[in-house]
């Protein structure tokens, strides 16, 4: 079976931002957890290439780790970055042509340049689209400057993938005094998802119906809310959708099941938004390589599912 990982995350140096762009903020992991992942973000050779036959994985889509360049506060800065980023990506796959692939960063620092990098990414560097860690700077996706970003991921016929991992610029007082809530724990899911449900309910999609974006994390929590959803906006007093929140995921909204190995999660998942919709990703290197092919190995679904899951989704939706 071949097998397509969506959200497999990698560092560099050399950048402007430095160490910045890896040094995750306000998440407290362990010195054991960061000692083994942090080299392996900046390895293709020694351990990720070799972790990828060893349990079969065929392709790794390549991304910048959070908060990449979404930390800059500088837009000069992060359209230089985002470049240098994407141009040293397009070196890494170019040595490895048939085991990796790469999704853009981009500068959402200024929108202009955002379509720019993203047109240079796709067209010339053959990128299969992009990845943004979740804000930049407390600017949304569903804001006005970035009607004409959404327009170029319809041109381009290429999805977006939200990934959490933003520097915060909200004070929840539900965190104080429990640190270890914050992260990939729990609020990154919260954030993440907030993000997609602003993009959904400005009505981009009724705007740009052939936009397409990627939620990680077995859809960051929405695919098992939509019911609820659903039912409470039909009470509200402004309906300016076309459709149900629920039209939107398995239309213009997929998933991946990076870092979410449970096959309760996964079932409830292909019935909530359609085999068509859901993607494997691992999440590498903060998850087992191990455990995510196993759980995809096992799952309780058809094999015809199963192939859709390891790579034929993949395939279709990022134009592999």
């Amino acid at each position: 079976m071949k097998i397509i990982a969506l959200e497999e995350a990698f560092s560099m140096q050399g950048l402007q931002l430095g160490n910045a762009i890896h040094a995750v903020p306000d998440v407290h992991a362990s010195e054991d957890f960061k000692n083994w992942s942090g080299p392996r973000l900046f390895d293709f050779t020694k351990w990720r290439l070799p972790d990828m036959d060893e349990h079969g994985v065929d392709i790794q889509v390549l991304s910048l780790t959070a908060p990449g360049i979404q930390v800059a506060q500088d837009a000069q800065i992060a359209i230089a970055d985002a470049r240098a980023a994407n141009d040293f990506l397009h070196t890494v796959i170019n040595q490895s042509p048939d085991r990796f692939r790469g999704f853009a960063a981009l500068p959402m620092q200024d929108p202009q340049a955002a379509v720019a990098e993203l047109r240079r990414c796709v067209l010339e560097l053959s990128f299969c689209g992009a990845l943004i860690n979740d804000h930049t700077g407390g600017q949304y996706l569903d804001e006005p400057q970035f009607e004409a970003f959404w327009t170029t991921l319809e041109e381009l016929d290429v999805p977006l993938y939200i990934h959490p991992g933003a520097p915060r610029v909200d004070k929840w007082h539900v965190l104080e005094g429990h640190p270890n809530l914050v992260g990939p724990t729990w609020t990154w899911g919260v954030e993440a998802a907030g993000h997609a449900m602003r993009i959904i309910y400005s009505g981009v999609f009724d705007r740009h119906p052939k936009a397409r974006l990627i939620l990680g994390h077995m859809g960051e929590y929405l695919p098992f809310q939509l019911s609820r959803l659903d039912s409470r906006y039909k009470t509200l007093a402004n309906q300016d959708l076309d459709h149900l929140p629920s039209y939107y995921f398995g239309r213009n909204i997929f998933i991946t099941t990076s870092g979410v190995f449970s096959h309760a999660a996964l079932v409830g998942a292909i019935m909530a938004i359609g085999e068509d919709a859901v993607m494997f990703s691992i999440d590498y290197p903060f998850e087992s390589s191990a455990q995510a092919v196993e759980f995809l190995r096992t799952a309780p679904i058809t094999a015809e599912q199963k192939e859709k899951l390891a790579h034929l989704n993949a395939e279709r939706i990022l134009g592999l």
